[in-house]
């Protein structure tokens, strides 16, 4: 912004300006809303492979780091498959 005040950055086009703007902030963005929709992903009354899949798909991109996305997976997942996870005697350390 301080470049662009003391014009020691020009654009010739208000399109040059907003693409430097999307490739500067664009990436955020885009991981925010991958964020975003991950949250929104729920079990409710799909089978577990089903959301497992979508749970995937909202996952690509999202910045989350392992730990949270298992955690982000067993905060959606249907109560009743949670808990029988608890009490598996060896869970699985995946999604998979």
């Amino acid at each position: 912004m301080e470049d662009l005040e003391n014009r020691s950055l020009v654009y010739a086009t208000v399109g040059e300006f907003l693409t430097d703007l999307k490739q500067e902030f664009g990436r955020e963005n885009d991981k925010m809303m991958k964020m975003a929709e991950l949250k929104k992903v729920e079990q409710r009354d799909r089978i577990i492979k089903e959301f497992v899949q979508k749970f995937k798909r909202a996952a690509r991109d999202s910045g989350y780091e392992e730990r949270l996305l298992i955690e982000e997976f067993k905060k959606e997942m249907n109560r009743m498959i949670r808990r029988k996870l608890i009490e598996v005697e060896r869970p699985s350390r995946g999604i998979d």
